[in-house]
């Protein structure tokens, strides 16, 4: 019995607050603050198919939410360019790809990619800028970043609603479980953090013998050696490249430009 009330005054308070807890939600997470909306889409669409809110108004809610959030995102990615998605890659575990991935991923599908950024996490975070970092309109980027804030909403708003019951039923089984499911919950990503901590040191480690320096390759192209430089950056980068004689290949032509590369000299990778 405590356990029915506690679901119970846990859909009675989203029910309460309904859509404004919906928009405040889902514009904090899309700020780029951890703070998974999923549950919560989920619950408003039990209460929606309970007949306690509105399906459009609370897809609305989530939209809008999304598209002022991803809106300031796409201005500022539009003045700070590189430097915006460089420091949200920062935060993220693996930040040595996650610049070069999802400018490939934009590269390659363009403001299509926006229909469903928000169910990749690490695309999620850096969509917005990116675009605003193109040379794309705001208006094809609001009906693009509309759409798929639609179909992300959407797809856990009709998630909750189709499974109403078996959602009440894990949230009763969780609920006996108590503390243990917690700290089962919070081990496993500690686990997960770990593990890629432990990759990317594995990675960095590997690379400490290959790396050269930015004084150390000036003064040995001041000295005349004979290096021939490969700046990896994507195509789609605003920054020009600074180094001497540096021949532009972005990561995702190496395959087919590889001929371009020399075997017969040291071989110099630029990237950021």
């Amino acid at each position: 019995m405590p356990h029915h009330l506690a679901i119970k005054q846990a859909l009675a308070f989203v029910e309460r607050h309904g859509y404004a807890l919906l928009f405040w939600w889902v514009l904090v997470e899309q700020s780029a603050i951890p703070l998974p909306s999923i549950p919560l889409l989920l619950a408003a669409g039990a209460l929606i198919r309970m007949g306690r809110l509105n399906a459009v108004l609370a897809s609305v809610s989530c939209v809008g939410a999304s598209l002022i959030a991803d809106t300031i995102w796409f201005q500022l990615g539009r003045r700070g360019g590189g430097r915006v998605l460089r420091l949200l890659c920062r935060i993220s575990l693996e930040p040595d790809s996650c610049v070069r991935q999802t400018e490939n991923a934009f590269l390659k599908y363009g403001l299509k990619c926006l229909l469903v950024s928000k169910f990749v996490p690490g695309l999620n975070a850096v969509a917005a800028p990116l675009a605003g970092n193109s040379e794309s309109g705001y208006g094809r980027f609001l009906a693009y970043d509309g759409a798929g804030a639609f179909l992300w909403s959407g797809a856990y708003l009709g998630t909750g609603y189709l499974f109403s019951e078996q959602l009440e039923d894990a949230v009763t089984y969780a609920s006996r479980l108590g503390s243990s499911l917690l700290v089962l919950v919070v081990a496993l990503f500690a686990l997960w953090v770990g593990w890629k901590f432990i990759q990317r040191r594995r990675f960095l480690k590997q690379l400490v013998v290959a790396r050269i320096t930015p004084e150390e390759l000036r003064d040995r192209l001041d000295a005349g050696e004979d290096v021939f430089v490969v700046d990896l950056r994507s195509r789609h980068s605003d920054e020009p490249s600074l180094i001497p004689g540096a021949v532009r290949i972005a990561f995702e032509e190496l395959t087919e430009r590889n001929l371009e590369i020399p075997r017969d000299r040291e071989i110099v990778l630029f990237c950021s």
